[in-house]
This record gives structure tokens, C-alpha cells and sequence, in this order.
């Protein structure tokens, strides 16, 4: 395809069953996806199924301003302002981006329509529970109101795995339990494994001799870690701009070593799986011990470590300098 033809698709504002507001072409894309994406006819869906069916109906009509936003940023080689944090505590995002697309009450009448309960499918909703408080909260508004304003912006950040800690209150005492936010899946965000990038740690540096003979150092390191961006729409309010918030999970390049295995140690084999997966696993792990230190330092060395390779390649894509890298 050719740039042209990008253009075309991006900057289209035909509506179609996959970006039309009214009610009717809702409830063809809410059962379209129950059918398609689920898998799911009404006798056996469950409230998770009508949740994500809902979803990913919800996430077309917003994926046409999403791609549209980044191909201007592309076009114009837009200065961005890139929000780097540990924390985005966002909310639930189905009710936000209902609102932002200005068809609340469209979508209520719809799911009822259909006879759903809609706050039951509201409250289905797993909460990404990526931030502890105000930091996660500031950042999440940031995020929201450069997209309400029009202002080209990414949120850089971690993916983890678990969140913020699920609470109970059992005997009057406060219960920590794992917060398994991504137990069914994640329907707002897509995975770009293409950009992934490589975060080194640890290691040595030794010295050695370059072909005119002179004395230079390396590093050497002890891991290597990959970054996978995982990429969610910001959609401002009321307006046809969405930035993107990128969040990174840890892998490790060979998650399974088989020759390990075959020798009979099982749990070698997926070590190197285990411990850089561990970079992305939970917010905020227990810093008490030393090895609790070191995991948080890493952790905010690999997500920023990530973030700056990937605003070189954006770099790289718009043909810009590098000294237009402030």
C-alpha cells in the first residue's frame, strides 16, 4: 500500500458498521463481536462476553480517530510530549470512552434494548489497577486532558502483570490479595511485538585493543531483557483526537531453553523466562529486602530504557534529526 492509499484510509470520515454512532449500527457491532470475536451466542454468553462484545464495539469507533491521530503526528513530524511514569491509574475504561464519544446514553438504551442490564456491564469491567494513588492518578488525568486538548502526547509506563493489591476486609483487618486484572483479557489494548526493544542489565566492562590500537572499554551485559509495547487509545473529550499510552511487559528472548530441559532440569529450562518476566510482574514489589531494592530499580531502568529507544524510532520513521530531540 502506498502512502497515498494510507492517507485515504486514515483520513476517511465515511460512516460504516464499524464506526457509526447511531443506535442501530451499535447493536450490529455489540452482537457482530459476541458472534466473531467471542465466539458466543446469547444461550451460553456470560456477563464477561456481552462486557467485551461491548468493548471491542466500543474500541472500533474509536480506533479510526486513534490511527487518524497518529498518521498526522506521522505526517507532520509533530513534537510530542512524551509522559514517562511507574503509575497510570486510569479507571475503568469503558464508561470514560463512552463519554468521550458522546454516545452514554445511546449505548444505555441500546444494552437495554437488547435486555441487558448496562451497569452490570459497566461493573464487569477488570479496574487496570497500574497505580498506587495520586502519583497514578495525575498522571492518568495528564494523560486525558493533552488528549482533550488536542496536544500530540504519549504516556510511557509498565504493563504489569498484577496490580495494586485486590482488598478485603476480613474480621476487621485488612486482606492483600493478587490483583488479576488481566484473568479475561484485556480488550482495549493491542500488542505490537514488532517494536519491541532489548534492555540490557548488569554484566561487566572489560578493556580491550581497537584496530588503530587504542585502548577502549565495553560493556558487557549479564541479561539481556525485551520490552513489548502493548498500545491502548487516550481518546480526548468529545474530540477526534486520541493519543496512545504504551505500556511495556518484560520477556526474556528465549523463554524455554529445551537442551536444559532434556537434561532433566525443568524448572532451568524456564528461568530465564521467570526472571525477566519478574520486571513486569507487580506494582510496586516489597522493597524491604535487598533484592526488593534492586527489582524496583530495574524495573524503572527498563521502562525507561524502553521508552527512549522507542521515541529514537519514531525519530527514525518521521525522518527527523536527532537534534530535533530535545
Amino acid at each position: 500500500m502506498n502512502s497515498k492509499q494510507t492517507l485515504l484510509i486514515s483520513d476517511r470520515r465515511v460512516e460504516d458498521g464499524r464506526t457509526a454512532l447511531n443506535k442501530e449500527a451499535i447493536k450490529n457491532a455489540f452482537l457482530d463481536d459476541l458472534f466473531y470475536v467471542q465466539g458466543k451466542f446469547p444461550a451460553l454468553a456470560t456477563q464477561n462476553d456481552y462486557y467485551m462484545a461491548l468493548a471491542f464495539a466500543v474500541r472500533d469507533r474509536m480506533l479510526q480517530r486513534w490511527i487518524s491521530t497518529a498518521a498526522a503526528y506521522t505526517n507532520q513530524g509533530s513534537r510530542t510530549v512524551a509522559y514517562l511514569s511507574a503509575e497510570f491509574l486510569l479507571g475503568p475504561h469503558l464508561g470514560n470512552n463512552l463519554i468521550n464519544l458522546n454516545i452514554f446514553d445511546t449505548v444505555k438504551e441500546c444494552m437495554t434494548e437488547l435486555g441487558l442490564d448496562f451497569e452490570k456491564l459497566l461493573a464487569q469491567e477488570e479496574e487496570p489497577g497500574l497505580g498506587n494513588g495520586g502519583l497514578g492518578r495525575l498522571a492518568a488525568c495528564f494523560i486525558d486532558s493533552l488528549a482533550t486538548l488536542e496536544v500530540p502526547a504519549m504516556g510511557y509506563g509498565i504493563r504489569y502483570e498484577f496490580g495494586i493489591f485486590h482488598q478485603e476486609i476480613i474480621d476487621g483487618w485488612q486482606i492483600e490479595k493478587t490483583d488479576k486484572w488481566l484473568r479475561y483479557g484485556n480488550p482495549w489494548e493491542i500488542q505490537r511485538p514488532e517494536w519491541a526493544v532489548e534492555v540490557k542489565l548488569g554484566g561487566h566492562t572489560e578493556h580491550y585493543t581497537d584496530e588503530h590500537g587504542h585502548q577502549r572499554s565495553r560493556w558487557v551485559p549479564g541479561r539481556i531483557v525485551n520490552g513489548i509495547p502493548y498500545d491502548t487509545p487516550i481518546l480526548g473529550y468529545h474530540t477526534n483526537t486520541a493519543n496512545t499510552l504504551r505500556l511495556w511487559r518484560a520477556e526474556a528472548p528465549e523463554s524455554f531453553d529445551f537442551a536444559v530441559f532434556n537434561r532433566g532440569d525443568y524448572y532451568g529450562a524456564v528461568l530465564q523466562k521467570v526472571t525477566s518476566e519478574n520486571l513486569s510482574k507487580v506494582l510496586y514489589p516489597n522493597d524491604e529486602q535487598q533484592q526488593g531494592k534492586e527489582l524496583r530499580l530495574e524495573q524503572q531502568f527498563f521502562f525507561v530504557s524502553c521508552s527512549l529507544q522507542d521515541m529514537l524510532r519514531i525519530l527514525r520513521t518521521q525522518h527527523l534529526a536527532l537534534d530535533r530531540f530535545h
